[in-house]
């Protein structure tokens, strides 16, 4: 029952953020403000989380820099070789953390952050040009039904605003 209704609401949140980027029209600004408040739909979706939002990749490199989020003072730029959000970028892979802190190469941005969940969003071409992250002072936060969900995000995501 609980999965079902974790889809149900995954679901919800899917559509909600499928309102909110149907307007795109192709300047940077008017893709933050869509991440921006897809930000604090996944803050309010995603209980006990202490940061939600996007590390965006900077042109023509491979360094991921601080996008739109809800959550406390962030890292600024993330090599794709270090913490977890440079290894979902570099792999390509959702990253799915229990533990950040037997994660080798973690970036402790906030000390109190125990679990993580990153998710990479494609464009067109199959390059990696964002990630969605969320991060929880609670080991084990997340699951395989979150990360699913947050993977339909991120392909919503790919086809609205990086397609």
């Amino acid at each position: 029952m609980k999965r079902e209704m974790m889809m149900q609401d995954g679901a919800l949140l899917l559509s909600q953020v499928s309102s909110l980027t149907g307007s795109w029209e192709g300047s940077i600004e008017r893709r933050y403000c869509h991440l921006s408040n897809v930000s604090a739909l996944l803050k309010d979706y995603f209980p006990n989380t202490n940061w939600t939002g996007f590390y965006i990749r900077e042109k023509d490199s491979d360094h991921l820099v601080l996008g739109p989020f809800q959550g406390k003072v962030a890292c600024t730029d993330i090599d794709f070789k270090r913490g977890v959000c440079g290894k979902a970028a570099s792999t390509g892979q959702s990253q799915l953390v229990a533990d950040v802190h037997c994660f080798e190469g973690h970036i402790a941005c906030d000390g109190a952050s125990r679990s993580e969940l990153v998710v990479p969003i494609f464009a067109s071409d199959g390059q990696v040009v964002a990630v969605i992250d969320l991060d929880s002072p609670s080991v084990g936060r997340f699951s395989k039904e979150d990360q699913l969900v947050v993977e339909r995000i991120a392909s919503l995501l790919s086809k609205r605003l990086w397609a």
